[in-house]
């Protein structure tokens, strides 16, 4: 470089083919190291393309993890207060009769009228008390199994077989994935009224029988594994839950770990 006015060198640099290529080489790499930095520690990251959505979904995850380990701390913050009330004796038995004194009392009464109309009664109704009662001891005789959990929330309804109440009504978060509790076979899919689904899955002579499904993964005559997903929830209703064994009821709450 020439001064215009004394035409002496003011500067000069001599470019070679080896240190053009270095010169490239070092500004690509400093570009690089410029955008990773960029990309790791700003906000930057959020723009791109399938970094966003993996974030959101993870939220959502740990959401509803959240919520379920809230639920669980409540109810069992609630068992622990009762069980302090009762350390310290500040609950009080009820004087009032029980259904059940009440009940020995209505027959008691019954017995003590004999004539024809009440003998073909009682015999009646011991004969409905001993079927019933047959048909619920089978369960005592059968292989007690350890499924597994189906889904992860609270059960606030227990199965009352008595009450012709068969399943366990479960309050789960909203997209909780519902699993098989065995190995076996998808033998139903049903749409209900209520605008979710039914789901029957057989293994051998074991039946489970899943009810309130927001959405269905597996269709009529799939084969599923021990603890794959059957479907998802909505959070707005209760996951009913039947379990059968050759015909008879198994309370979901002695053959599960919830």
């Amino acid at each position: 470089m020439l001064d215009d006015l004394t035409l002496r060198e003011v500067f000069h640099f001599r470019v070679s083919l080896l240190g053009a290529i270095s010169m490239i080489t070092l500004t690509i790499l400093a570009l690089i190291v410029l955008l990773s930095v960029l990309i790791v520690y700003t906000p930057i990251r959020n723009i791109l393309p399938g970094y966003s959505a993996s974030l959101r979904q993870q939220l959502i995850d740990e959401s509803a993890r959240i919520d379920s380990l809230q639920t669980d701390l409540t109810v069992q913050r609630q068992y622990l207060d009762v069980i302090k009330q009762l350390v310290a004796g500040d609950i009080r038995t009820d004087s009032v009769q029980s259904l059940d004194s009440l009940q020995r009392v209505e027959r008691s009464q019954i017995a003590e009228q004999h004539n024809e109309a009440t003998d073909a009664f009682l015999a009646q109704y011991e004969q409905k008390e001993r079927d019933r009662l047959l048909l619920f001891d089978n369960t005592s005789t059968r292989t007690v199994r350890q499924l597994y959990r189906p889904v992860h929330g609270v059960i606030i309804q227990s199965a009352r077989p008595d009450l012709h109440l068969y399943s366990a009504s479960i309050r789960t978060t909203k997209s909780e994935n519902v699993m098989a509790t065995t190995r076996g076979t998808v033998v139903s899919v049903e749409r209900l009224t209520d605008n979710t689904f039914a789901l029957v899955l057989q293994e051998n002579q074991f039946v489970t029988v899943y009810r309130h499904l927001a959405k269905v993964l597996k269709q009529q005559g799939a084969q599923v594994e021990r603890g794959e997903a059957l479907g998802l929830t909505d959070g707005e209703h209760d996951l009913a839950l039947e379990l059968w064994d050759g015909g008879a009821f198994v309370n979901p709450e002695e053959v599960i770990v919830w």
